[in-house]
């Protein structure tokens, strides 16, 4: 199947050297950004607006939106999150690497629309190659005069800071971020009153854009409202990165528009599954998206509204397919230790619920599972995210918390026979007590 390329065009075509500013000026780059620096901030936020972009970031919220809520005090700041660090995502890894001067001139842009003049990128800090290449980017750009006190001889002033993360995933949450930069703990802030674009870096209006958002702004200035509504599904407009990983034949990165079935994106992009398997079920957003099996969901359409009306998201666009060889217990506890291991701490439900989730499943993977384990399991993950439904209800400040519970109730409401035979196996083991029958 053909790709429609747009942000992975450049590195496409020009594999060697997709990351210089050679090539990237020999391409056309910056001349966006010169664009951008003529037009007024309502005239941006329109643009983005009316094009249709959503963000990649996982909320799936309009960029252009975002962007209006930016509240009038001033200094306001602009951050770009790359702390990507979430099972089976390694989209933004390859938008730094291979071409960071796209995600640069998105950033000018994106910086005049808000009307910043310092601006941050915060990268992953267990991605040294692809910081080491936005910061040379950083410094190509300013020695070239698209950055610092003039930019292009406008006046317009920009300096753009490069920053590492420790390597916790809950960073890539946008407050906990901002905590972050700031030097403090890396804890999610409490929505309301701290929205970013209100009360954000230092308490003042700051926007948080994900790379992948970032880097469509200069194709949508450059070619405009039409063309980007044009490129692929009506509603959810444009190309999306999708990390497709796990079971298949092809696992790695696609650019695609949405609007093509998960059959498709599974067996005719992704080449089927390896060792032609059968298809068990896969996580369509994320680690923190609920499963989807191939009885109910293979024949849906990849889109925000019908994707979330099923009972999932697309999230972060990390696709992790799962064949008939998988156990879905093991499974699950996987990601549930994830979770349990990257709660920041501050909330009990979470702190001690994703701890108490992985210790069960454990058991029932050591061949020490109770009967009542399942039902233990239902109301652990009750008091993380009431209900147990979705969207989730959550008890927590951020959504880490029923981030683990999405695949316990995955396996309890797709796979409750094998979590139950687990069980059994572990009821006919005999259990010897010192002292009697002996």
């Amino acid at each position: 199947m053909n790709q429609t390329l747009v942000l992975f065009k450049r590195m496409t075509e020009h594999p060697a050297d997709s990351h210089t500013i050679d090539r990237y000026l020999e391409t056309g780059g910056y001349e966006q950004a010169r664009v951008a620096l003529g037009r007024t901030r309502d005239e941006l936020v329109e643009l983005v607006k009316s094009s249709g972009l959503i963000g990649r970031g996982g909320a799936g919220f309009s960029a252009g939106m975002k962007w209006s809520f930016l509240a009038p005090a001033r200094p306001a700041y602009l951050v770009v999150n790359g702390d990507e660090s979430e099972p089976g995502t390694f989209k933004d890894r390859q938008l730094l690497e291979r071409d960071p001067h796209q995600m640069v001139e998105g950033m000018i842009i994106a910086a005049v629309a808000n009307e910043v003049h310092e601006a941050f990128v915060y990268i992953r800090g267990e991605y040294p190659k692809p910081a080491r290449r936005v910061q040379q980017a950083v410094a190509d750009a300013y020695e070239r005069g698209f950055l610092g006190r003039d930019v292009m001889g406008t006046g317009y002033h920009l300096d753009i800071t490069v920053h590492l993360g420790a390597g916790a995933y809950i960073c890539g949450e946008e407050t906990a971020l901002l905590n972050s930069l700031e030097g403090r703990r890396g804890e999610p802030r409490l929505k309301p009153p701290f929205f970013p674009a209100a009360k954000g870096l230092y308490m003042l209006p700051t926007i948080v854009n994900n790379v992948e958002t970032i880097s469509n702004l200069p194709h949508i200035v450059e070619r405009g409202i039409d063309w980007y509504r044009g490129l692929g599904h009506d509603v959810d407009t444009g190309t999306f990165l999708f990390s497709v990983s796990g079971h298949v034949q092809k696992p790695g990165n696609y650019e695609l528009p949405h609007g093509m079935t998960w059959r498709k994106l599974i067996y005719d992009v992704a080449g089927g599954i390896r060792n032609d398997n059968e298809l068990k079920a896969w996580v369509p957003g994320g680690a923190s998206a609920p499963w989807f099996v191939p009885s109910e969901h293979l024949d849906l359409e990849i889109t925000k509204s019908v994707t979330d009306s099923s009972g999932s998201m697309l999230g972060s666009g990390a696709v992790i397919v799962m064949d008939e060889t998988t156990d879905m217990v093991a499974a699950a506890e996987r990601l549930v230790r994830f979770f349990a291991e990257e709660s920041c701490g501050q909330c009990t439900p979470c702190r001690e619920g994703t701890t108490w989730l992985d210790m069960i499943l454990r058991r029932m993977l050591d061949g020490g599972g109770r009967a009542v384990d399942l039902d233990l399991l239902y109301d652990v993950s009750d008091n993380i995210s009431v209900g147990v439904g979705w969207p989730p209800k959550q008890t927590t400040i951020c959504p880490l918390g029923p981030s683990a519970v999405s695949a316990v109730k995955s396996l309890l409401e797709y796979f409750r026979p094998e979590a139950e035979a687990h069980i059994a196996r572990a009821n006919r083991v005999p259990v010897t007590i010192k002292g009697f029958g002996q």
